[in-house]
């Protein structure tokens, strides 16, 4: 089995849009899909291997200096699956989607010789 890493993207202007919905509206859709993904994590758990995890603000260093800054991404799940393919076949229909615009990005995870411990 190989490791991936599955990296959730919603563009940045439509979550800024969402945030101005009405509260009662938007409580119910959260609650609604906070199920939704429940009941895909518990269905996919045997994949999940690694954490689950929601990211923050955004800062981007360069030689310039430190800025903050937007992007789409908005989480990241580790998986364990045979190939590619079969892992981004555990997304396919995911709640994640009732997002519009949101895509999941998934990529290998090649740890660099040396700093497979670090």
């Amino acid at each position: 089995m190989q490791k991936f890493i599955a990296i959730y993207l919603a563009p940045a202007a439509i979550l800024d849009e969402w945030m101005k919905t009405d509260p009662e509206i938007r409580k119910s859709e959260e609650k609604k899909m906070e199920q939704e993904w429940n009941e895909w994590m518990d269905a996919h758990r045997s994949a999940l291997t690694g954490i689950t995890a929601g990211l923050g603000k955004t800062k981007r260093i360069t030689t310039d200096g430190v800025t903050d800054t937007k992007n789409d991404i908005m989480m990241y799940s580790i998986v364990e699956a045979a190939s590619p393919d079969a892992a981004a076949e555990l997304f396919v229909g995911h709640p994640h989607f009732g997002i519009p615009g949101a895509s999941i990005e998934i990529m290998p995870i090649n740890p660099l010789p040396g700093m497979e411990g670090l």
